[in-house]
């Protein structure tokens, strides 16, 4: 069912514009499913509602929902997708990769740093970190930092242990996506931390923090959003 929501029809059962789920109707029924439950389960659409500039990078694309919200209807940008995972990648190429403005790519955030560094105005990360030892967090927010153009926007979102029962859940759910399902790829780390150690994370890596959001009301996983810049 659609309704209209801030000039702009969206799926009351995501909470998507419309014309961003169009790309994945040529998918096979559970990638479709696939996406879908990803947009009801997760703030993207208050990801992209950040965007600055029209060079854009979503890093842990996936299927690319958040590319698709990104990239259509807005003619302005170009929108790069990148994600280590082969087979969510390809799902995205066939999908919204058909977009002539949308590049995608199986490839870790390190590679790309190398090869296009100050080339984003904006970096997306949903739901990434968790997947890695927090030793690994320097080298992945510095990579990020390189990428962006000075004043550049990181906006990165993860789910926060707040010792809730969405919290427990959360885990469980995630634990379930990567070893017995294997939706998700994992470095080996499964696991979440509180707000002030993403925070001290982001800071310690030269962003300044412009904003912390939290959406776990509506939701049943305890969501929390950065948004910072370089100075």
């Amino acid at each position: 069912m659609l309704s209209y929501r801030q000039t702009r029809w969206v799926d009351n059962s995501t909470g998507m514009p419309e014309p961003s789920l169009k790309p994945f109707d040529t998918l096979p029924w559970k990638e479709r499913w696939f996406v879908r439950a990803r947009l009801a389960s997760a703030p993207l659409a208050a990801m992209a509602e950040r965007a600055r500039g029209t060079a854009m990078l979503d890093v842990g694309c996936g299927h690319g929902a958040l590319v698709a919200l990104l990239a259509e209807g807005h003619p302005d940008r170009h929108v790069v997708g990148i994600d280590p995972d082969v087979r969510k990648i390809g799902w995205a190429q066939a999908s919204v990769g058909r977009n002539p403005r949308v590049d995608l790519r199986a490839c870790t955030i390190e590679t790309l740093a190398v090869e296009q560094s100050g080339a984003f105005d904006t970096v997306f990360v949903a739901d990434v970190l968790y997947l890695l030892a927090p030793s690994a967090w320097t080298e992945f927010l510095a990579a990020a930092r390189r990428l962006l153009r000075p004043g550049g926007v990181l906006v990165l979102k993860e789910a926060e242990d707040d010792g809730s029962w969405r919290a427990r859940k959360a885990l469980w759910q995630e634990r379930l996506m990567v070893l017995l399902l294997r939706r998700t790829h994992s470095s080996g780390a499964i696991g979440f931390v509180p707000r002030a150690t993403l925070a001290n994370a982001i800071t310690a890596a030269g962003f300044v923090i412009d904003e912390t959001a939290s959406y776990a009301q509506g939701y049943s996983t305890p969501h929390i959003l950065f948004t910072a810049h370089l100075p």
